[in-house]
């Protein structure tokens, strides 16, 4: 006798990985686009008070929170 079960769980990690990474990549943004004004903020502060370019721009800056952050939630 064939178990049919068995093929219907084979196709549901598939789509389950690409709607994690979709949402993934909406939160990516979100917190992306939240941490950039705070990035321009800070990077403006640092050339302000320093008197030179600081090594990294502030689009880098929320980038990289973004990729600190937003692994955060999915772990949690």
């Amino acid at each position: 006798m064939t178990d049919i079960s068995t093929s219907a769980h084979v196709a549901e990690p598939i789509h389950r990985a690409e709607g994690l990474r979709t949402e993934f990549l909406i939160y990516f943004a979100i917190i992306f686009l939240a941490t950039l004004p705070l990035a321009c903020l800070t990077w403006a502060l640092r050339l302000l008070r320093s008197g030179h370019w600081p090594d990294r721009g502030p689009i880098a800056r929320a980038w990289t929170q973004a990729r600190i952050i937003t692994p955060m939630i999915f772990s949690a």
